[in-house]
């Protein structure tokens, strides 16, 4: 989203939900005023939804959500400041398509079973590792009609395709952000990614 808008807020979620395979009940946000305000308040009486926060300060509220930070935005598009229309658009492409169909299908998660403390140590047990649609197509929270429609969509992609198409819009945001730049400075090592410090220098 560009802004926190009552109305871009509304498109962003209606969106999200409709790309859902499974129904919300609740959204469950931090203390951020982009998320705790009227429009949200508003958005979750019209659509009954239930509504909740975490403590402030507490992240290990939104603990499934804190853990992606690196993994979903950090390792895939660095620390670089994408605030342009254009790179939103880029950004939400990936988002929408290549980036969320290859995790989802084709990224394995391992979920914690068990933790044990054992003196000084803790000792960690995982479920064996499976991917976001392994765990859906194993739910009984879905419908076998949705199943077959994530089945379908399994079925005709392919995963070296999608990791291509994503390297190359990667390497159009990139090329948008020098644009955007203007300058012939070197964008600074600590803010890009690993595999992005040695491939992009502005022009």
């Amino acid at each position: 989203m560009m802004g926190r808008g009552q109305i871009p807020t509304k498109e962003g979620l209606d969106r999200a939900r409709n790309r859902s395979p499974f129904p919300w009940m609740e959204m469950h946000s931090d203390t951020d005023k982009g998320f705790v305000n009227a429009h949200l308040l508003k958005y979750s009486e019209e659509t009954n939804l239930r509504f909740s926060r975490s403590r402030p300060y507490k992240k290990n509220d939104n603990c499934y959500v804190e853990q992606k930070n690196w993994f979903s935005v950090r390792k895939r598009f660095g620390y670089l400041r994408f605030d342009t229309l254009k790179e939103r658009d880029l950004l939400n492409d990936l988002y929408r398509n290549e980036l969320r169909l290859y995790k989802n299908f084709f990224l394995p998660r391992m979920k914690l079973k068990e933790k044990v403390r054992i003196g000084s140590k803790v000792h960690r047990k995982y479920y064996p590792a499976k991917t976001p649609y392994q765990y859906l197509m194993e739910s009984n929270q879905i419908s076998e009609t949705k199943k077959e429609e994530l089945k379908k969509i399994y079925n005709s992609l392919n995963p070296a395709q999608l990791k291509r198409t994503i390297e190359v819009k990667l390497d159009n945001l990139y090329r948008a952000y020098q644009q955007k730049q203007r300058s012939t400075e070197v964008i600074p090592f600590k803010r890009l990614t690993p595999r992005l410090v040695t491939k992009y220098t502005v022009q």
